[in-house]
């Protein structure tokens, strides 16, 4: 469904976003459902554009392309960051031809930004057919839970339904609580990705439990991203030690494919911006029964890492087993810098079939398998063995986690890497 709103509500909107309400107003006299202006939003200049269904019949016509597509010339001219807010009926039907060929342009103005200057899509009401599509452009997607969002109209699909697929980054209980997260994330990222990540003043996490996001990001920083989808895997934008970084938590899980495209969102958002990526990459390995999904989706995952330019800092805490170690946490494929707890097992299989494999004749004579499985884990898949080999950087006590990665993001704070030219990546 689709909200009931006032002729002023796309001021009252922008007005929210902008600091103390206060923004400048682009192309004022022209007559269209869409209002854009630029201003600050926690100190950081950005523009943004609201729609209002209830405007010019709440479609979009050719002006309110025009429009737009100004906003983005002049976001690309100064490098700034773009708000959309959505909230229209689609195209105009009394100039069908014309807002087609417009709308098309707007939409190669977002593409052709992103990576450049972070997008956000805020979607107030209704968001149908190609306004779908421009808003699913984005770097991140916040969704009030009663809005329209769907490419193939009519629909049944709820906004929670989005959010439980991954197409929705936040979802929000209303338009403030939206609004709030749009202003949040938009803190966390740079102006562009040739400005540097920005740094706040921090106040230390409360929480003990080290091997968790809420022990390791600065307190009350945290955003968390696409929580409904994959939610056994945590990807975040957060602070530690007033830096931003995105953290990646695996959760003691099989790795799934919900769970690989999820990482692969995050990775790829904070490379665009030079943003580190922190991996928490504690996993059993991979999801069975479900090889050919998950192949695909591993194939993204590690064609982001790899590619990756960005600082990289991996942290085993439990485990981290054969496939998964190296995609997630392995220094040949992967992090600039792993740590390792000195409780994890780092193992190229799991310790059951690790056991079997190496102490069968034991087994076979009666040996205790718990005991042949703590002796594997102790003497064979230690992080200190996996440190003598050089797959290790240090192996740390957990309370010394979020002191050693602060440490760890001011050592490759200057990191500089290059790769073979090219246009992009395949997969």
């Amino acid at each position: 469904m689709s909200i009931s709103l006032t002729a002023t509500e796309a001021y009252k909107r922008l007005q929210l976003l902008f600091d103390d309400g206060v923004f400048t107003e682009l192309d004022s006299l022209m007559s269209t459902s869409v209002i854009c202006g630029y201003g600050t939003v926690n100190g950081v200049e950005a523009y943004a554009f609201s729609e209002n269904i209830n405007d010019g019949n709440g479609g979009i016509d050719a002006a309110h392309c025009k429009k737009t597509e100004k906003l983005y010339t002049l976001a690309a001219k100064t490098g700034r960051p773009v708000v959309g807010i959505y909230d229209s009926e689609g195209l105009s039907l009394t100039e069908p031809y014309e807002a087609m060929g417009a709308y098309g342009e707007v939409l190669k103005a977002a593409a052709d930004l992103s990576g450049v200057v972070p997008q956000l899509a805020l979607i107030a009401g209704t968001c149908v057919g190609t306004s779908a599509l421009m808003a699913g452009l984005a770097d991140v997607v916040v969704c009030t839970e009663y809005a329209d969002y769907y490419i193939t109209a009519p629909s049944a699909v709820s906004a929670k339904e989005n959010a439980a697929a991954g197409t929705v980054d936040v979802l929000a209980d209303s338009i403030e609580t939206a609004v709030d997260s749009v202003r949040s994330v938009l803190s966390l990222l740079p102006e562009n990705n040739l400005s540097p990540v920005p740094e706040t003043l921090y106040d230390a996490p409360v929480s003990a439990d080290y091997g968790t996001v809420a022990a390791i990001a600065d307190e009350g920083s945290a955003v968390f991203l696409k929580e409904a989808y994959a939610p056994e895997t945590v990807t975040t934008l957060a602070t530690v030690g007033g830096k931003t970084v995105g953290l990646i938590s695996l959760g003691s899980q099989a790795v799934t494919p919900a769970a690989a495209y999820k990482a692969e969102a995050l990775v790829r958002l904070c490379d665009a911006y030079q943003i580190p990526i922190i991996t928490l990459a504690d996993t059993v390995g991979y999801e069975k029964g479900r090889e050919t999904a998950l192949l695909s989706a591993m194939t993204r995952l590690t064609s982001a890492y790899t590619a990756a330019t960005t600082p990289k800092i991996s942290l085993i805490t439990a485990q981290s087993v054969g496939g998964a170690y190296i995609a997630f946490a392995g220094k040949s494929a992967n992090a600039d810098i792993t740590l390792a707890w000195n409780t994890a097992v780092v193992s190229p299989l799991t310790t059951e079939a690790a056991v079997a494999f190496l102490f069968g004749k034991r087994l076979a004579d009666g040996e205790n398998r718990a005991a042949l499985e703590e002796e594997y884990k102790t003497e064979h898949a230690c992080a200190e063995r996996a440190a003598e080999c050089g797959q290790v950087d240090a192996v740390i006590a957990p309370e010394e986690t979020r002191a050693q990665l602060i440490a760890v993001l001011e050592l490759l704070s200057s990191k500089r890497e290059t790769t073979l030219p090219r246009k992009h990546t395949v997969k």
